[in-house]
C-alpha cells in the first residue's frame, strides 16, 4: 500500500483500470455460479468507486483544460456502465443474460479505458499537458476512494446516479 500512496492521479486511475481488466479476465475463466457472482460484484464495486472519484474529482479538474467532447463522452460512457452495473448487481448467474451483461460491460470499459489512456490525444495525456497538479489530484482521489470503499462495503452500492440527461429517458 505504501507504493499506492505515491501514485499521482493518472497512475492511480490506470492501476484501477488494470485491476478491473484482471477481474474481467477472472470472470471469463471462472467456474461455478458462486465464483462468477463474487467476481462480478467485485467488478461492480471497483467500477462504481472508480466512476465516482473520476466524476467528483478528476473530470471537474479537467473541465476547460481538455477537449470538451471527450469529457462529455466519458460522462455518457459512465452512465451507460452504471445501467449495466445495476442490472448485474440485481441479477444472478442464473439469469439468461447475466454473462452477456458482464461481457458487454467489459467491452464498454475497454473502450472507455482506451480513450482515457490513448497516447498523445487521450484524456490523461491532455490533462498532463494542461499542467494539472497530478500529485494533489492523486491524493484527493486516493482519500475519496478509501472513503467510498469503506462506505460501500458497509452499506452496499448505491442506486446508480447518472450524470447526464440519460436519467430522464431511463
Amino acid at each position: 500500500m505504501a507504493e499506492d500512496k505515491k501514485q499521482d492521479a493518472v497512475a492511480l486511475l490506470k492501476a484501477d483500470h488494470r485491476k478491473v481488466e484482471e477481474l474481467f479476465e477472472a470472470f471469463e475463466s471462472a467456474k461455478g455460479d458462486g465464483r462468477k457472482q463474487k467476481i462480478a460484484l467485485e467488478i461492480c464495486l471497483e467500477l462504481t468507486v472508480h466512476a465516482k472519484i473520476e466524476e467528483e474529482i478528476f473530470y471537474p479538474a479537467c473541465e476547460g483544460k481538455i477537449e470538451e467532447d471527450m469529457l462529455k463522452e466519458a460522462y455518457v460512457e459512465h452512465d451507460s456502465a452504471k445501467v449495466l452495473i445495476a442490472e448485474i448487481e440485481a441479477g444472478s448467474p442464473d439469469d439468461d443474460f447475466y454473462d452477456a451483461k458482464v461481457k458487454v460491460l467489459s467491452e464498454q470499459i475497454e473502450h472507455h479505458v482506451e480513450e482515457e489512456e490513448m497516447r498523445m490525444e487521450g484524456m490523461f495525456s491532455q490533462a498532463r499537458k494542461a499542467g494539472l497538479d497530478m500529485d494533489a489530484l492523486g491524493d484527493q482521489l486516493r482519500a475519496r476512494k478509501e472513503e467510498l470503499i469503506a462506505e460501500y462495503k458497509a452499506n452496499g452500492l448505491p442506486k446508480p446516479e447518472t450524470t447526464t440527461l440519460l436519467e430522464a429517458t431511463v
